[in-house]
Protein backbone atom coordinates (compact mmCIF):
# COMPACT_ATOMS: atom_id res chain seq x y z
CA UNK A 1 0.00 0.00 0.00
CA UNK A 2 2.53 2.40 1.11
CA UNK A 3 4.48 1.39 -2.53
CA UNK A 4 1.31 2.06 -4.42
CA UNK A 5 1.02 5.84 -2.46
CA UNK A 6 4.66 6.55 -3.08
CA UNK A 7 4.00 5.85 -6.76
CA UNK A 8 1.03 7.91 -6.75
CA UNK A 9 2.83 10.81 -5.42
CA UNK A 10 5.51 10.83 -8.40
CA UNK A 11 5.37 13.72 -10.93
CA UNK A 12 3.70 12.53 -13.93
CA UNK A 13 6.56 12.25 -16.38
CA UNK A 14 8.04 10.15 -13.93
CA UNK A 15 5.33 8.19 -13.30
CA UNK A 16 5.44 7.21 -16.89
CA UNK A 17 8.91 6.13 -16.95
CA UNK A 18 8.39 3.84 -13.78
CA UNK A 19 5.29 1.92 -15.42
CA UNK A 20 7.58 1.46 -18.93
CA UNK A 21 10.54 0.02 -16.92
CA UNK A 22 8.54 -2.35 -14.53
CA UNK A 23 6.04 -3.47 -17.76
CA UNK A 24 7.80 -3.65 -20.36
CA UNK A 25 10.87 -5.04 -17.97
CA UNK A 26 8.59 -8.08 -16.78
CA UNK A 27 6.84 -8.80 -20.21
CA UNK A 28 10.45 -8.32 -22.16
CA UNK A 29 11.83 -10.81 -19.47
CA UNK A 30 9.27 -13.58 -19.43
CA UNK A 31 9.23 -13.70 -23.16
CA UNK A 32 12.43 -14.08 -23.30
CA UNK A 33 13.58 -16.61 -20.76
CA UNK A 34 10.12 -19.03 -21.62
CA UNK A 35 11.79 -18.58 -25.31
CA UNK A 36 15.36 -19.24 -24.29
CA UNK A 37 14.63 -22.35 -22.46
CA UNK A 38 12.54 -24.07 -25.32
CA UNK A 39 15.23 -23.63 -27.52
CA UNK A 40 17.82 -24.55 -25.27
CA UNK A 41 16.12 -27.99 -24.80
CA UNK A 42 15.38 -28.14 -28.48
CA UNK A 43 19.37 -27.20 -29.73
CA UNK A 44 20.66 -29.96 -27.30
CA UNK A 45 18.43 -32.64 -28.35
CA UNK A 46 19.48 -31.97 -31.91
CA UNK A 47 23.43 -31.46 -31.24
CA UNK A 48 23.10 -34.69 -29.24
CA UNK A 49 20.79 -36.35 -32.21
CA UNK A 50 23.28 -35.33 -34.83
CA UNK A 51 26.34 -35.93 -33.38
CA UNK A 52 25.16 -39.95 -33.30
CA UNK A 53 27.54 -41.70 -35.97
CA UNK A 54 25.71 -43.36 -38.38
CA UNK A 55 25.90 -47.11 -39.34
CA UNK A 56 28.92 -47.63 -41.24
CA UNK A 57 27.47 -49.97 -43.48
CA UNK A 58 23.82 -50.78 -44.86
CA UNK A 59 22.24 -54.21 -46.62
CA UNK A 60 20.37 -53.09 -49.18
CA UNK A 61 17.34 -55.72 -50.28
CA UNK A 62 19.69 -57.18 -53.23
CA UNK A 63 22.17 -58.45 -50.60
CA UNK A 64 24.40 -55.92 -51.85
CA UNK A 65 26.42 -53.79 -49.14
CA UNK A 66 26.55 -49.99 -49.46
CA UNK A 67 29.50 -47.72 -47.69
CA UNK A 68 27.26 -45.10 -45.78
CA UNK A 69 28.52 -42.12 -45.05
CA UNK A 70 28.89 -41.42 -41.14
CA UNK A 71 28.54 -37.61 -41.84
CA UNK A 72 26.17 -35.68 -43.63
CA UNK A 73 25.19 -32.03 -44.06
CA UNK A 74 22.98 -31.09 -41.29
CA UNK A 75 21.65 -28.13 -39.85
CA UNK A 76 23.19 -29.51 -36.19
CA UNK A 77 26.44 -28.99 -36.94
CA UNK A 78 28.78 -26.69 -37.68
CA UNK A 79 28.79 -22.54 -37.88
CA UNK A 80 24.25 -22.58 -38.26
CA UNK A 81 24.69 -24.66 -34.77
CA UNK A 82 27.56 -22.67 -33.42
CA UNK A 83 26.21 -19.04 -34.05
CA UNK A 84 22.12 -20.21 -32.89
CA UNK A 85 24.03 -21.26 -29.61
CA UNK A 86 26.52 -18.18 -29.60
CA UNK A 87 22.66 -16.00 -29.89
CA UNK A 88 20.86 -17.95 -27.45
CA UNK A 89 23.71 -17.24 -24.65
CA UNK A 90 23.28 -13.93 -25.34
CA UNK A 91 19.60 -13.93 -24.86
CA UNK A 92 19.93 -15.26 -21.30
CA UNK A 93 22.28 -12.27 -20.95
CA UNK A 94 19.05 -10.11 -22.79
CA UNK A 95 16.73 -11.92 -20.44
CA UNK A 96 18.72 -10.62 -16.99
CA UNK A 97 19.05 -7.12 -18.71
CA UNK A 98 15.48 -7.10 -18.84
CA UNK A 99 14.83 -8.50 -14.91
CA UNK A 100 17.10 -5.34 -14.16
CA UNK A 101 14.83 -2.62 -15.96
CA UNK A 102 11.98 -3.92 -12.93
CA UNK A 103 15.18 -3.13 -10.46
CA UNK A 104 15.11 0.09 -12.37
CA UNK A 105 12.30 0.80 -11.92
CA UNK A 106 12.17 0.34 -7.78
CA UNK A 107 15.03 2.84 -7.81
CA UNK A 108 13.14 5.52 -9.68
CA UNK A 109 10.54 5.40 -6.99
CA UNK A 110 13.35 6.48 -4.46
CA UNK A 111 14.42 10.05 -3.90
CA UNK A 112 17.72 8.56 -2.32
CA UNK A 113 18.58 5.64 -5.06
CA UNK A 114 17.16 7.20 -7.87
CA UNK A 115 19.51 6.77 -11.06
CA UNK A 116 20.23 10.63 -13.24
CA UNK A 117 18.55 10.31 -16.72
CA UNK A 118 21.94 10.14 -18.62
CA UNK A 119 22.24 6.91 -16.74
CA UNK A 120 18.56 5.66 -17.20
CA UNK A 121 19.21 6.08 -21.17
CA UNK A 122 23.01 4.76 -21.23
CA UNK A 123 21.18 1.32 -19.50
CA UNK A 124 18.65 1.47 -22.16
CA UNK A 125 21.58 1.58 -25.29
CA UNK A 126 23.33 -1.44 -23.52
CA UNK A 127 20.02 -3.07 -23.70
CA UNK A 128 19.32 -2.08 -27.39
CA UNK A 129 22.90 -3.19 -27.97
CA UNK A 130 22.23 -6.85 -26.76
CA UNK A 131 19.04 -7.65 -28.29
CA UNK A 132 21.12 -6.01 -31.80
CA UNK A 133 23.89 -8.12 -31.00
CA UNK A 134 21.67 -11.56 -30.07
CA UNK A 135 19.90 -10.91 -33.44
CA UNK A 136 22.63 -10.40 -35.64
CA UNK A 137 24.23 -13.86 -34.39
CA UNK A 138 21.33 -15.75 -35.06
CA UNK A 139 20.27 -14.36 -38.16
CA UNK A 140 23.70 -15.16 -39.66
CA UNK A 141 22.98 -19.15 -38.18
CA UNK A 142 20.01 -18.75 -39.62
CA UNK A 143 21.56 -18.53 -43.01
CA UNK A 144 24.07 -21.08 -42.59
CA UNK A 145 21.14 -23.40 -41.10
CA UNK A 146 18.71 -22.96 -44.06
CA UNK A 147 21.75 -22.81 -46.39
CA UNK A 148 22.36 -26.46 -45.31
CA UNK A 149 19.05 -27.35 -45.26
CA UNK A 150 18.97 -26.70 -49.26
CA UNK A 151 22.31 -28.69 -49.54
CA UNK A 152 20.57 -31.32 -48.19
CA UNK A 153 17.50 -31.35 -50.19
CA UNK A 154 19.62 -31.50 -53.27
CA UNK A 155 21.09 -34.21 -51.74
CA UNK A 156 18.01 -36.32 -50.97
CA UNK A 157 18.41 -37.71 -54.67
CA UNK A 158 21.59 -39.21 -54.09
CA UNK A 159 20.67 -40.30 -51.04
CA UNK A 160 17.67 -42.63 -52.47
CA UNK A 161 20.34 -44.51 -54.42
CA UNK A 162 22.97 -44.79 -51.50
CA UNK A 163 20.94 -45.37 -48.56
CA UNK A 164 22.33 -42.52 -46.46
CA UNK A 165 19.33 -41.30 -44.26
CA UNK A 166 21.18 -38.53 -43.19
CA UNK A 167 20.64 -37.19 -46.64
CA UNK A 168 16.74 -36.56 -45.81
CA UNK A 169 14.81 -33.89 -44.40
CA UNK A 170 13.65 -34.94 -41.48
CA UNK A 171 11.32 -33.36 -38.54
CA UNK A 172 14.31 -32.72 -36.50
CA UNK A 173 16.13 -30.55 -39.19
CA UNK A 174 13.27 -28.50 -38.92
CA UNK A 175 12.89 -27.93 -35.18
CA UNK A 176 16.39 -26.77 -35.04
CA UNK A 177 14.63 -24.23 -37.87
CA UNK A 178 12.24 -23.57 -35.00
CA UNK A 179 14.61 -23.07 -32.26
CA UNK A 180 16.63 -20.53 -34.07
CA UNK A 181 13.44 -18.69 -35.25
CA UNK A 182 12.19 -18.27 -31.63
CA UNK A 183 15.68 -16.81 -30.63
CA UNK A 184 15.44 -14.27 -33.48
CA UNK A 185 11.34 -13.53 -31.85
CA UNK A 186 12.71 -13.18 -28.51
CA UNK A 187 15.92 -10.78 -29.46
CA UNK A 188 12.84 -8.71 -31.37
CA UNK A 189 10.69 -8.69 -28.31
CA UNK A 190 13.51 -7.42 -26.42
CA UNK A 191 14.25 -4.29 -28.92
CA UNK A 192 10.46 -3.61 -29.53
CA UNK A 193 10.21 -3.17 -25.29
CA UNK A 194 13.42 -1.59 -24.79
CA UNK A 195 12.34 0.72 -27.40
CA UNK A 196 9.20 1.44 -25.61
CA UNK A 197 11.04 2.58 -22.45
CA UNK A 198 13.64 4.62 -24.16
CA UNK A 199 11.01 6.89 -25.63
CA UNK A 200 8.68 6.84 -22.64
CA UNK A 201 12.33 8.05 -21.08
CA UNK A 202 12.92 10.75 -23.54
CA UNK A 203 9.54 12.23 -23.86
CA UNK A 204 9.44 15.35 -21.88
Amino acid sequence: MANQTDSYSLPPALRRVVTAFRLGGWVSFWIQIVLAVVSSIVLLFAAGSFGATAPPVQQFPGGLPTQVPTSGVNPGTGAGLFLAVLGLLVLFGAAYWAYRYTRIARKLKSPADRPNRAEVVRILYIGLGINLIGMLLTILGAQAIVGSLVAKSFAQGIGIFSGNIQRFINPLDIFVVQANTNTIMAHFIGLISTLGILQAAERP
